[in-house]
This record gives structure tokens, sequence and C-alpha cells, in this order.
């Protein structure tokens, strides 16, 4: 058990310690989690709609079409 916590410790401290040197990479990291944030919650938005919600009005009906169309 100890042997494994070590070597997460090491590893963690591995990345901290190269993410506090480092003055492009944190740039790098900024724009990589601001692409990851537009891609999965700015396009969900407009171009995956919650069909289900917007096509019937209770879970009742939701399921019931969701098991049809698994059946089929």
């Amino acid at each position: 058990m100890t042997n494994k916590k070590n070597w997460f410790q090491k590893v963690v401290y591995f990345y901290i310690d190269g993410f506090k040197s480092m003055k492009l990479g944190r740039t790098l990291w900024l724009i990589i989690l601001l692409k990851l944030f537009f891609m999965f919650f700015v396009l969900r938005m407009f171009f995956f709609p919650n069909y289900l919600k917007s096509n019937f009005k209770t879970d009742k009906e939701r399921s019931e079409y969701i098991l049809e169309s698994l059946t089929k």
C-alpha cells in the first residue's frame, strides 16, 4: 500500500514541479481547457438540443419512446 502511494506521490510531484517552471505550457493548457469548454458546453447547447424534453411532456412518454426505439 505504501509503495503504491509513494509511486503516486512521485508522479503527482513530478507534474506539479514541471508545471511550476513552464511559462508557455500554462498558456497552452489554458487554450486546451477553453477549447474543451467550448466543445462540450457551448456547442452542445446549439447543435445537440434535448430531443426528449422538447418532444415529450412526461417522463413516462420519454421512457416509452426509448424502450420502443431500443426494442425495434
